[in-house]
Order: C-alpha cells, then structure tokens, then sequence
C-alpha cells in the first residue's frame, strides 16, 4: 500500500511539474515530416496498373484470411500467446485510460494538441486540457465522464478550426474518449468494437492521403532516408498506403486477431526509429491502441462476414466490401480533402 501511495505522489509531482513548465513550451513551432504544400495527383495517375493490381492481390488475400485464422489459431504457439495475452484483459481499460494521460501530456508540453501540426494558439484550451487530464486521473467514474466531454468539446473546437476531413485523420480519439466515457455504464461493451471501428477508420483515411498526395510522401522518404527494399520510391508510397489501408480494413471488419496485431505492432514501432520524437508526438496513442489490439484480440467482435455461412459466400464477401471501401474512400478523400 505504501509503495502504491508513494507512486502515485511521484505522479502527481510529474503532472504539477508539467503544468509548470508547459507555458514555456506551449508557442514551440513543431513541424510533420514535410514542409511542402500538397499537390494533388490526378485519379488516372491514382488509378495505376500498380494500384488497381494491388488492389485486386490484397482483397484476394483478405478474402481468404478468415478462412486461415481459424486454423492457425488452433496452432500451440497461438494458443499460449492468446491465453497470455488475454489475461491482460482485466487491465485494459487503465490503459487505455493512462495512456491517453501519456499522450495528451506529450501534447500539451510541447504545444499541441491530438497531432503535432494543431498548435494550442488559445491560452484556454491549454488549461482545458490540463483539467482533463487532472480529471482522467482522478478514480472516478463521474470525473473520467466529464474529462471525455471536455476532450470531445476541444476536439470539436479543433474541427471548426482546421476543418472535418482534416481531423479525419485523428478520429480515433473521438473513439477513445466515447469508450472512456462509456466505462462502468451499460454500454461498455459496445466500447471496445467502436475503438477498432474508429481507429480503423482513420488509418483508412491516413493510408488515402500518400495516394492523392504522393510528392509529400516522397519528400519525407528522400528527407528520412527511409529504406524502400529496393523499390522505386514511388511504387514503395503504393504499397507503404495499401499495408496502412488493409490493417484499418481488418480493425473495421474484425479480423484482426492477435498474430496479425503483433506484426502491425513492430510496423508501426519501426516508424519511431526512423522520426523520431515528432513521432511520438503524433503517433504514441496509436501505438497504446495496437497494445489494446494485441491484449484484446477479436474475442469480443461478431465479424460481418459470419452474415454468411457457406465459405464460398464468405470469400465474395470480403473480396468485393474491400474493393467498395477502398473505392468509396478514396473518392471521398479525393474530392473533399
């Protein structure tokens, strides 16, 4: 007990000293990986052999995922990490809860909030912020409700600002804040189906953007050095776009399951070798998210493709609903973004 009470004195040390020098980073300019303005491609040059071959190989592999996953999963090694793995359960919602803590301080002491281009430019907002996670800290339920109100308030402030299909890009978090404030109601469990739906969502629309602005992605790989495998940076953006696309595709659909998570995991951790702390900034609690992915697993999702019980149906299923989400975001990125 005394060892609990002296953490959470250090962490109350931590947050007050935040709050104290915040002020000083607030007006830090920081920067995405580019500097270039966007120039949109056209959709004959979007619609490529490559991506239209593409496009066709991944639905061909998604349809025939959810045939293998059964199987697979009965293997040894994918049993003991999912029973292990599964254990964690009972702690998800604290970290999900900590984390959001984590990263909204990251944002708030360097002047940011959700991503590193929305700079805090009122005073009000920063101070709204600390609130919250002061409130998310507090172990109750009634605070945690109102910190999400407030993040969902400053979110919707944001939108005003930069615009909807900006903060497309960062619509997980309306979804972490709607799940943190469904805990202990009779909604919960609606809360962590809605988390995949929204952060799959968002890396959808994220994965659409190196497509129609391919000359910002190529920036950032001449910039970075980033390894292509010995592709041409060009055909590399298409296929970089089309992994960020399917991996948003399986959190939508529910056939994420842990194996799968693991390797999404090391993906996205390899981007921190390569950026850096702006990395951090923008993409840590997409990282806490995919630690929930690998603790959840699927358990908890009646998948749509179960709508189908013959597996011939199941496989045309998800063949052509991943040809009509691509097409129907793409085309929606593409003239509204």
């Amino acid at each position: 007990m005394k060892v609990f009470t002296d953490i959470k004195t250090w962490f109350i040390f931590f947050i007050t000293g935040l709050i104290v020098v915040s002020p000083f980073f607030v007006e830090a300019h920081v920067k995405w990986f580019t500097n270039l303005e966007p120039q949109k491609s056209t959709l004959e040059e979007i619609m490529s052999p490559l991506f239209i071959g593409l496009a066709i190989i991944a639905a061909s592999v998604l349809a025939i995922l959810p045939q293998i996953l059964p199987i697979i999963s009965k293997w040894e090694w994918s049993e003991v990490i999912d029973h292990k793995l599964g254990s964690l359960r009972p702690y998800s919602m604290r970290i999900l809860k900590y984390g959001t803590v984590v990263a909204l301080c990251i944002q708030v002491v360097t002047g940011v909030i959700f991503a590193p281009e929305l700079l805090i430019t009122e005073d009000w907002v920063l101070w709204l912020m600390w609130v919250s996670i002061v409130l998310f800290i507090v172990p109750h339920a009634l605070a945690t409700r109102l910190s999400a109100v407030i993040m969902i308030g400053l979110f919707g402030y944001m939108t005003l600002e930069y615009g909807v299909f900006h903060m497309l890009d960062y619509g997980f978090y309306i979804a972490i804040f709607v799940v943190l404030f469904m805990e202990r109601t009779r909604f919960e469990a609606f809360g962590f189906p809605f988390l995949y739906l929204g952060t799959g969502l968002s890396l959808c629309w994220v994965a659409v953007e190196k497509w129609v602005y391919p000359v910002m992605a190529l920036d950032i790989i001449t910039e970075h050095h980033v390894p292509t495998f010995g592709f041409e940076p060009s055909i590399f953006i298409v296929f970089t776009a089309f992994i960020e696309f399917i991996v948003g595709y399986l959190l939508v659909v529910g056939i994420l399951n842990r194996a799968l998570a693991v390797l999404v995991t090391l993906i996205f951790f390899s981007t921190t070798l390569l950026f850096g702390f702006t990395e951090i900034i923008g993409h840590f609690m997409i990282h806490v998210l995919l630690l929930l992915f690998l603790i959840e697993g699927t358990s908890f999702y009646n998948p749509p493709v179960k709508m189908h019980q013959r597996k011939i149906d199941q496989i045309i299923f998800v063949f052509l609903n991943f040809i009509f989400v691509l097409a129907t975001i793409l085309l929606i990125f593409y003239r509204f973004a």
